[in-house]
């Protein structure tokens, strides 16, 4: 296998050098938009590439083109004489765990987290993939919603609740449900919006679903930390699981139609309860069975006996918990990340694995010309 530097992504940036398939990882820069982490990522990608016992044959970046890891890794690629590879976000995702696992063979990949940009340019994070060493395909992602207001709606989560809302076809009951809670000037601005579809952009993100889910339950208004609500909602529902069962909503896998696993039924129950607690615990449970579910029907549809998880969502053990053990009854063989963690600090090895594979492939068709 070629020798590859992966760059990783935005948030939780760390480098990995691959050499004969044994990673050498960085420090974790941190978020890339401290100028300091850039600087680290730089002096680290040519420490790592000066200190590799074989020259770099390749480097590997996300697909987004204004990441600073982006722009850096084509510009030292320029330098170096050599192919500067895109990898999709939430491919790299789960190459991180066949990277982790050794696995050669096709696997469907439930990739889950905040954002990462797709191949059609739209903000993904909710993602059922088909994934083989040289060749990906997305199956299906998670019923899409409105960002309003764009990138800030991921720091207030009650805008997400009211996407669904406008989701749901409720649109005019946003300014009363909200009014309490921000104002009724914010209220009725995101009602607008949604209303128009002014700077709305569409996600299938997970890690938003989270957001209106605690959003609509009231237990966040404004994120100070990343997956601070999340956290919180992954919080109460693990209290209320530690004494009490709950009743799962079914039946939301279509198996003749995984292009969309739509959410909207969890949500519109949701929005109706009175109990946080039953409620947030109610809701993991429900997500990850259908999570579960849509995977092993992709599975069966694809021919293939291995699910890989992968992406932030789950280090969300109530979560990731629940879909192991549903996968599981499916007669699927269930793999996560071992020796990386899940989330974006442990990307760039997805995407060096992708990387090597790819270059491998055009090896062997420059060769066989």
């Amino acid at each position: 296998m070629s020798t590859v530097l992966a760059f990783g992504a935005w948030l939780k940036n760390a480098g990995c050098l691959v050499v004969d398939g044994r990673a050498q990882w960085s420090l974790v820069h941190g978020d890339l938009g401290d100028p300091e982490a850039c600087r680290a990522l730089e002096a680290s990608a040519r420490q790592l590439a000066a200190q590799s016992p074989r020259p770099v044959a390749a480097v590997a970046h996300d697909l987004h083109p204004d990441f600073f890891s982006t722009r850096l890794a084509r510009q030292l690629a320029a330098a170096w004489g050599v192919p500067a590879i895109a990898v999709q976000h939430h491919h790299a995702h789960i190459g991180v765990v066949m990277a982790d696992h050794g696995v050669d063979e096709p696997v469907i990949g439930l990739a889950l987290d905040g954002v990462g940009l797709g191949t059609d340019g739209t903000a993904w994070g909710g993602e059922l993939l088909w994934v083989a060493p040289t060749e990906w395909r997305r199956v299906g992602s998670l019923w899409p919603l409105r960002l309003p207001g764009g990138d800030v709606a991921a720091r207030e989560p009650w805008r997400m609740a009211a996407a669904v809302l406008h989701a749901l076809g409720r649109t005019e009951q946003i300014d009363a449900r909200f009014e309490p809670v921000v104002g009724q000037t914010a209220a009725r601005g995101v009602q607008r919006m949604l209303a128009v579809g002014l700077n709305c952009p569409v996600t299938s993100s997970a890690g938003r679903w989270f957001d209106a889910a605690a959003g609509a339950l009231g237990l966040s208004v404004r994120q100070n930390h990343e997956a601070e609500a999340a956290i919180a909602l992954e919080r109460l529902a693990a209290e209320h699981l530690a004494h009490a069962t709950v009743q799962p909503l079914g039946d939301l896998v279509d198996p003749q139609a995984l292009q969309h696993l739509d959410l909207r039924p969890l949500l519109a129950r949701l929005l109706e309860s009175p109990e946080p607690a039953e409620a947030a615990a109610w809701f993991h449970v429900s997500l990850a069975l259908a999570l579960a579910d849509w995977a092993a029907a992709a599975a069966r549809a694809t021919g293939t006996r291995t699910v890989c998880l992968g992406g932030g969502c789950f280090f969300n053990a109530v979560l990731t918990d629940y879909v192991v053990c549903r996968l599981a009854s499916h007669g699927l063989r269930v793999l996560r990340t071992r020796s990386t963690q899940c989330g974006d600090a442990g990307l760039a090895l997805g995407q060096a694995w992708v990387a090597a594979h790819q270059l491998a492939t055009l090896t062997e068709t420059s060769s066989c010309a």
